[in-house]
């Protein structure tokens, strides 16, 4: 792992990390195509649009981030993709499993704090270079675990194979963004544009599922 955090990062110029700076376009390509879902819907559903919303302001602070890192930009990175993935996962209560909106936000609470503690817990026995991800192997869990509860409720079977595909790519791109700092001698630029890419594939699926379920559904 470069000193400046990523492999393709070797000085402090703004476009030191073109590829993974311009590869956050594929997240405005994912909000785009959710912008275009929720037109065909023909229908308000302002939980969706928050979240398109949420995926163009990844696009822009991840942007930012990797051409200019610091701490402000930083937590323009980050809070984005910690706001869309709570919020949605209140949304799969809500929505999909028809929880009350106390028992979603109360289940949201929970979501928030296991994944802080199995971050907390990883961080301890993982090596300094993946303890970076450590943060987001909860929300690996929580897509295939959505994707089992819906197969077994026997409900939204459409919905559930979008989650768990949703799962699948999110495992693979957590995986290269692990790798990112033990390939800098091999892959010089690194392989954290991927996670980039792959990332934006699951949003799209997300946001996707979100809207089709909708569709067939009178509820919020």
């Amino acid at each position: 792992m470069g000193s400046y955090g990523y492999c393709e990062r070797t000085d402090p110029s703004f476009w030191a990390e073109p590829l993974n700076a311009w590869s956050n376009g594929a997240f405005l390509l994912a909000a785009l195509a959710g912008l275009i879902l929720l037109w065909r819907v023909r229908r308000a559903d302002w939980p969706v649009a928050i979240l398109i919303t949420l995926v163009f302001a990844i696009a822009i602070g991840s942007f930012l981030f990797h051409t200019m890192p610091r701490r402000w930009t930083l937590l323009a990175d980050m809070v984005p993709i910690q706001l869309f993935a709570f919020f949605y996962f209140g949304l799969a209560l809500r929505r999909f499993f028809g929880l009350a909106p106390a028992a979603a936000f109360l289940g949201t609470l929970a979501f928030l704090a296991a994944s802080s503690a199995l971050a907390a817990v990883l961080a301890l026995w993982l090596p300094p270079v993946l303890r970076g991800s450590a943060g987001y192997a909860g929300f690996v869990l929580a897509l295939f675990g959505v994707a089992a509860a819906l197969a077994v409720r026997g409900q939204a079977g459409a919905t559930a194979r979008q989650i768990g595909l949703a799962g699948l790519v999110f495992g693979l791109s957590l995986t290269f963004r692990s790798l990112d700092g033990l390939a800098c001698q091999h892959v010089p630029f690194g392989l954290h544009w991927a996670w980039h890419l792959l990332n934006a594939t699951v949003l799209y699926l997300l946001l996707r599922a979100a809207l089709t379920h909708r569709s067939a559904s009178t509820r919020i």
